[in-house]
């Protein structure tokens, strides 16, 4: 077996040849990769210019090169010339363009030597001491210079040096420089090439180019010949296009300024008769023209000699010196212009006028050019406004024929406005006056005839079309007369401009708000689709009147009694309307004020004291039972049924017992129908299990919680069956007392099942899910049907199932034909809906042993 020591010895040897092997390979793949380079860059720059940064940029990317510079020999003076120069700190400080400065230095003793030469700071101070090349510049930490050669003939040194005492250069980085040097000579030489054949090229270019000269010439006198036809042909639709002198003037500018610069230029017209200059057309940046007397300034001069002027500065001065042009003594001379140019406008009967071009402040100087030009163009312009002066004389003399007609006809039309003044002013009087008769002249207010006219009219709308629902809110302010007594008669009225202004606000725009009489008000709502929209306009005139009223530094808190009625196909007349929406008015009133309520026929079966007594007593009226049917789309095995109480009412007949307890009951005897009611219920629950199991919901009020009838209700539950759901408005419940609601939440306890009925009529109270255990929630009407009419309540809908799902509620939307839009309602994830609704055969309260049949479902 060999011995470990020779071993490792042998593969130390191997590693250390890897390593050189990898070293050279390295250093090859970098010399290949900077030749490429260098390559590359000698058969792209287009100049020398652009070689040695190039050259520089693939030096910095092997070793530490940002002080770099390339020395060539002049050919012609034999002496070293710097051709490129970066250096870290020297910059161009060093004189470099003094004779004999490379040659005298480090670089031309490296020239000389011929050999590539690396030298550290000491070596180069010591070299220098000996005298062997002098010391220029700020010496180094490490300086390499490469001779270049073309062939065998040296031409020149590259150096590369750094400041850094830590960064010397390799051997492997001086033979990358010395490779460089050996290709750089003929890159050099391709570059040259390159510029001289590029030198070439614009020679011939520009032989070329002088060439087209002639040809350019050509084409432009032909080019200037077409434009001079197209302004002739511009200047002849002068004559037949255009009607208006104006207009004729302003083409006319238009076409100056197609041919030379034309930013300042007036027309001038001379007449000979009274020897005065218009000017019918001026645009000018410095003066305004106004017509004045034939005098010696540079228009006279261009109508007297009949030729074209240019006049420049000095021109100008010569004519001045001549007396041939006189200024006037207020002329502002920093005024003048520099350069102006006119021709005249000659006809057959002579020059009728001029054509001026100016500018100021040396912008524009006018030439021949301008002249010839200016000159050609004002010929044809002169017959062309000759033809349009004619016409314009002939069309003031047809003026002055038109003058005198129109003033005939002014004074028809005086005598004819003056009785049209007449009689707008008698519409004015009656139409203040069908105003006043129609507006209370307090609160500008429509009046109680307006009112009456317009509810007529809605009225016979809805009997032909019933779909046109309406509803007419009557409202009395609370507390009117105490706000007269205490703050005074004006305050009052102050008090029903201000109610009249907010009530306003509280409506749309369409919609009528009325002052019947003192603090009577009465609002007709149109276009309504449910009670609703009545409902929410009642509750804003509430929360409005709930403000306080402050006058005199006094504050009064009125509020508002409001009735509503709402459309009925049984309504023949408006008196009857106005008659219930002021009873339920009345109602609102003696229920305690401050409050709404809707119209029932109760309030005016109950009108008399006798009929009166006899309603309240609903312990005598025969009651029978109805169910509804829930339909489960999602689970047909589940069955639940609603269940309600009717009482068969002499006037009313088959009433809801709900709406009976309301407007006859007093709340002793309301707690013990109520109790009586629920007794029977769970006798129909009974029979309703029996038949097959199912769950029933029974509405019941919170009074039935309060502490005097809890203890009756527990002991009554716990006699009957448990499939019975009691429900409790959501409305109720969010109002309860605490009482109430810690005895809830003992019925959930003793396994009582109770609900939620009416949900989100008002508002969408989640707190409440969470509070009590219900099983069952019921969605109000109103929620389900807004839910298929607006995004935000679908919002609110998916808020609703996500917390009855956590709390494993059910979901049931109710309402009239839900059943119509239940595919459209199970998009929104409800599955649970009112059914048909049928009637079980009742009993009479007096006689509860009658039997009670179910209802098969």
């Amino acid at each position: 077996m060999e011995d470990p020591s020779v071993l490792v010895r042998k593969l130390t040897r191997k590693n250390r040849r890897l390593e050189s092997l990898l070293k050279k390979y390295k250093q090859n793949s970098h010399l290949q990769h900077a030749l490429i380079q260098l390559s590359e860059q000698a058969s792209t720059v287009a100049e020398l210019t652009l070689l040695y940064p190039a050259i520089h940029s693939i030096l910095e990317q092997y070793l530490p090169s940002k002080s770099f510079y390339v020395v060539l020999q002049n050919q012609f003076t034999q002496g070293l010339e710097l051709s490129y120069f970066v250096d870290e700190k020297d910059g161009i400080s060093v004189p470099l363009h003094e004779a004999n400065h490379f040659s005298q230095g480090i670089t031309g003793y490296v020239f000389k030597n011929r050999q590539t030469l690396y030298l550290n700071r000491q070596q180069m101070e010591h070299m220098s001491a000996q005298g062997l090349f002098k010391a220029l510049g700020t010496q180094a930490e490490h300086w390499v210079g490469v001779p270049i050669f073309r062939e065998k003939t040296i031409i020149g040194v590259m150096v590369s040096q750094n400041y850094a005492a830590d960064e010397h250069y390799s051997e492997q980085q001086v033979e990358l420089l010395e490779v460089m040097s050996l290709y750089l000579a003929t890159a050099i030489e391709r570059v040259k090439k390159r510029e001289l054949l590029e030198s070439e090229v614009k020679i011939r270019t520009r032989a070329l180019m002088q060439s087209n000269e002639a040809l350019n010439t050509e084409i432009e006198q032909r080019k200037r010949a077409l434009e001079r036809q197209q302004i002739l042909f511009k200047i002849a639709e002068l004559a037949t296009q255009f009607s208006d002198i104006d207009d004729v003037y302003q083409q006319v500018h238009q076409i100056m300024r197609s041919i030379t610069f034309a930013d300042n230029l007036f027309i001038a017209l001379h007449d000979k008769a009274s020897n005065w200059l218009t000017f019918p057309y001026s645009v000018d940046e410095m003066t305004q023209y106004k017509p004045r007397p034939f005098a010696n300034g540079y228009s006279e001069l261009v109508i007297t000699t009949e030729r074209s002027q240019l006049i420049d500065t000095k021109r100008a001065q010569v004519l001045i010196d001549n007396e041939i042009v006189k200024r006037p003594d207020n002329y502002q001379l920093q005024n003048a212009a520099t350069s102006w140019l006119g021709a005249p406008l000659k006809t057959a009967k002579g020059v009728i006028g001029l054509i001026a071009c100016q500018a100021y402040n040396h912008e524009y100087e006018y030439n021949h050019e301008d002249v010839e030009l200016i000159s050609f163009v004002s010929n044809q312009i002169a017959s062309v406004l000759q033809t349009h002066l004619a016409n314009q004389a002939l069309k003031a003399s047809n003026l002055e024929l038109e003058h005198r007609v129109a003033e005939k006809t002014k004074e028809l039309r005086q005598t004819n406005l003056h009785l049209q003044m007449q009689i707008e002013e008698r519409k004015k009087i009656e139409q203040q006056l069908y105003h006043d008769a129609h507006h209370d002249p307090l609160t500008t207010l429509p009046n109680r005839l307006l009112f009456l006219t317009q509810l007529e009219k809605t009225l016979q709308k809805y009997q032909r079309y019933p779909d046109n629902n309406f509803a007419v809110l009557f409202i009395d302010l609370d507390k009117f007369k105490d706000i007269n007594d205490e703050l005074g008669h004006q305050a009052g009225d102050q008090f029903l401009i201000w109610v009249s202004k907010a009530f306003s606000e509280c409506i749309r725009e369409h919609d009528l708000l009325a002052r019947l009489a003192g603090d009577e008000f009465v609002i007709l709502l149109d276009h309504l689709s449910d009670r609703q929209q009545a409902e929410d306009v009642a509750k804003r005139l509430i929360r409005v009147m709930q403000q306080p009223f402050c006058m005199k530094g006094v504050c009064m808190q009125s509020g508002a009694s409001i009735g509503i009625t709402y459309s009925n196909k049984d309504y023949k007349n408006t008196d009857e309307i106005i008659r219930d929406a002021d009873a339920a008015m009345y109602y609102a009133k003696n229920a305690g004020r401050g409050r709404y309520e809707f119209y029932h026929p109760l309030l005016s079966a109950a009108s008399t004291q006798s009929k009166q007594t006899e309603y309240h007593h609903l312990s005598a009226l025969p009651v029978h039972f109805r169910s509804t049917e829930i339909v489960n789309m999602a689970n047909h095995g589940q069955h639940i049924v609603m269940l309600e109480a009717f009482g068969e009412h002499p006037v009313l007949g088959s009433t809801s017992f709900d709406i009976l307890k309301k407007f006859a009951a007093a709340k002793d005897e309301q707690l013990k129908i109520e109790m009586q009611l629920l007794g029977q219920a769970l006798e129909q629950a009974t029979n309703l299990g029996k038949a097959q199991t199912a769950d029933v919901l029974f509405a019941c009020s919170c009074a039935i919680l309060e502490s005097t009838t809890f203890g009756e209700l527990k002991q009554l539950l716990s006699q009957r069956a448990s499939n019975l759901c009691l429900l409790f408005d959501e409305s109720e419940i969010r109002y309860a007392s605490s009482m109430q609601l810690e005895n809830l939440k003992e019925l959930c306890s003793l396994g009582v099942a109770v609900g939620l009925n009416d949900f989100a009529k008002d508002r969408c109270d989640l707190a409440l899910l969470s509070h009590i255990e219900f099983k069952y929630l019921l969605l109000s009407s109103t929620f389900s049907k807004r839910v298929l009419q607006q995004n935000s309540y679908d919002v609110q809908l998916q808020g609703i199932l996500a917390v009855t799902a956590l709390k494993s509620i059910q979901v049931i939307a109710k309402g009239p034909a839900i059943l119509n839009f239940r595919s459209l309602l199970e998009r929104h994830g409800l599955s649970l809906f009112f059914g048909k609704q049928q009637s079980l055969s009742g009993t009479s309260q007096s006689d509860p042993a009658t039997a009670h049949e179910s209802l098969p479902l």
